[in-house]
């Protein structure tokens, strides 16, 4: 499995205007990281979960997860991804998962909660630009990476990843956009997954 925790420190926790989804807090970021995160050409990743925290008012925080291999009706596209995450906002949570529908849940947890909780499943991986390069990093065969919004994590939410992470990586020398960061580690897990097949 693969796994995307996308933390928006913006991010709105009620329902909001599809017809505005930057203004949610910039909520479109989080939608182009779900989307990367997920498409493939004429279909979807099976072993990816995406993890979106969200923290804007008026209710943080929130995560809403989706997985792949359960999913439908979701399709690439920045608005229709918006509407599921819009619709998991309007659901009654607590501490447990709650499911909107098929491969869509929403709980109330925050930062160190939910990587507590992952950390027993994944192997957690910090994204950040003073990182060690990926393509030196031996990434183990259950990721998940932590990626901040476009203000980055605070920096006591760092502390909190640090505290998880086996490792803090690079993917660029250059400040990326969080759906590029999606994709190139998709890339480069591909890559090694190919290469390694091939032989």
């Amino acid at each position: 499995m693969r796994g995307f925790l996308i933390v928006g420190n913006k991010a709105f926790t009620k329902p909001f205007n599809l017809n505005d989804i930057p203004g949610a807090g910039r909520m479109d970021i989080l939608c182009r990281c779900t989307s990367q995160a997920l498409f493939i050409s004429h279909g979807i990743r099976k072993d990816v979960e995406v993890y979106l925290l969200l923290l804007g008012p008026p209710e943080p925080p929130k995560v809403v997860m989706v997985r792949g291999e359960e999913v439908k009706r979701m399709s690439p596209d920045e608005r229709n991804v918006a509407g599921h995450i819009r619709k998991a906002l309007g659901i009654e949570c607590g501490g447990d998962w709650a499911e909107v529908h098929s491969g869509v849940y929403v709980a109330r947890k925050s930062l160190e909660l939910l990587l507590d909780e992952l950390s027993n499943r994944y192997s957690i991986i910090y994204l950040k630009e003073d990182g060690t390069d990926i393509q030196s990093v031996n990434i183990p065969s259950d990721p998940l990476f932590v990626i901040g919004d476009h203000q980055g994590l605070t920096e006591e939410q760092e502390g909190v990843v640090e505290e998880y992470a086996i490792a803090k990586v690079k993917l660029s020398d250059i400040s990326l956009m969080a759906e590029q960061c999606v994709t190139i580690v998709h890339y480069e897990l591909d890559r090694r997954t190919c290469f390694f097949e091939i032989r």
